[in-house]
C-alpha cells in the first residue's frame, strides 16, 4: 500500500515524502488510526460528499491527506471538499493555501468572512477569544456545507484536543464532556465528523513537518497568555513526561464509561438498585472448617 517507487502511483500531496523507515511507519500509522475511528464511529455513508476544514495548521493539512490518500486507494467511497474559511485576521496569508490546493490539484473552496472584526469588537482587551471565534467560525462553516451539498463537516481535532477538552469540562465546566468523533448538529441537517480521534498531535506535527506542508499559525487565539487550554496542555505534557503512555490510557477511558460507577442519577437510576435477600436455613456452614 505504502510502496511509492511508480511517481504517477501517489497523490501529488505526497511527492517528496521522506523515504525513511520511520516517516514510512509513521504515515502507515496515520492511515490505520483514521481508518479505524471512521469504522468505529460509523463515519461514512458511501456517496456522501465530505467538507474537509482547513486551517492551514499541521492538524487540517494531515487530516487532508490521509484522507486524500485514503480516497486514492479507493478505501473512503466519498466525495471531499477542502475549504478554508479567511477570518480576516491582519497578517494571515490568504494566498498560501488556494496556492497549495491548486497546485496540489485538490477540490476546494476559499471563503472570506470578516470575524476577526466581530471578535475584537466583542471581547475586551485581555479577553480569551477562542470561544466566539470558533461559533462564528462553525456558523460559516455549517452555511457552506449546505451550499455545496455537503453532509459532513470534517474537523481536524485529534486525540489530544479532544483529552485536553474533556479536562477543561473537568476543571472548569463541572461536566464530564468532551468532543465526540462524530455529533449530529443541532439542526439536525449535518454530520460533524473527527477522523483524526485517534491520531496523536505529536504525530500531526511529525507528519506536515516531514512533508513541508506550508503551516500557518493561528495568531489570533493562539498567542493569547494564560490560556485554560493552555494551562490542560502543559498538565499533560508534564504527566506524559513522568509517565510515558498516559495520554492513551486516558483516552481509553473516555471508550470504557461506566455510568454505574459515576454519581449522574440522569444516566443510571440508583434508586432502582434491588437488593438481593438470602434467606438463611438452620444449615448455615461453617466458614471456619474451611481451608
Amino acid at each position: 500500500m505504502f510502496d511509492e517507487d511508480p511517481a504517477d502511483d501517489i497523490h501529488p500531496l505526497f511527492h517528496g515524502a521522506p523515504k525513511s523507515t520511520e516517516f514510512r511507519k509513521l504515515r502507515k500509522r496515520l492511515v490505520q488510526n483514521v481508518r479505524e475511528a471512521i469504522e468505529t464511529y460509523g463515519m461514512v455513508t458511501p456517496g456522501d460528499r465530505w467538507l474537509i476544514c482547513l486551517s492551514g495548521g499541521k492538524d487540517s493539512y494531515t487530516l487532508l491527506a490521509v484522507l486524500t490518500e485514503l480516497k486514492w486507494r479507493g478505501l473512503l467511497p466519498v466525495e471531499l471538499l477542502a475549504c478554508n474559511l479567511d477570518q480576516g485576521q491582519p497578517g494571515f496569508p490568504a494566498t498560501v493555501l488556494p496556492e497549495f490546493l491548486t497546485r496540489m490539484g485538490v477540490p476546494h473552496r476559499i471563503e472570506y468572512q470578516d470575524t476577526y472584526s466581530v471578535v475584537i469588537d466583542k471581547i475586551k482587551p485581555g479577553g480569551t477569544m477562542c470561544s466566539l471565534c470558533s461559533r462564528l467560525r462553525r456558523g460559516n462553516l455549517y452555511r457552506i456545507a449546505r451550499e455545496e451539498g455537503c453532509s459532513t463537516v470534517v474537523l481536524g481535532h485529534h486525540r489530544d484536543d479532544i483529552l485536553e477538552t474533556f479536562f477543561m469540562n473537568l476543571f472548569h465546566g463541572g461536566r464530564l464532556a468532551s468532543m465526540p468523533p462524530r455529533l449530529l448538529n443541532e439542526e439536525g441537517d449535518l454530520f460533524v465528523a473527527r477522523p483524526l480521534a485517534f491520531v496523536a498531535e505529536a504525530d500531526c506535527e511529525k507528519f506536515a513537518r516531514g512533508m513541508n506542508y506550508p503551516i500557518i499559525p493561528c495568531d489570533l487565539c493562539g498567542s493569547q497568555e494564560g490560556l485554560q487550554r493552555a494551562q490542560v496542555k502543559k498538565l499533560l505534557d508534564e504527566w506524559e513526561v513522568r509517565s510515558p503512555g498516559r495520554r492513551q490510557v486516558m483516552f481509553r477511558a473516555l471508550m470504557n464509561v461506566r455510568p454505574s460507577h459515576l454519581a449522574d442519577p440522569g444516566l443510571f437510576d440508583f434508586a432502582a438498585l434491588i437488593r438481593e435477600t438470602v434467606e438463611l436455613s438452620g444449615n448455615v456452614p461453617d466458614l471456619r472448617d474451611r481451608d
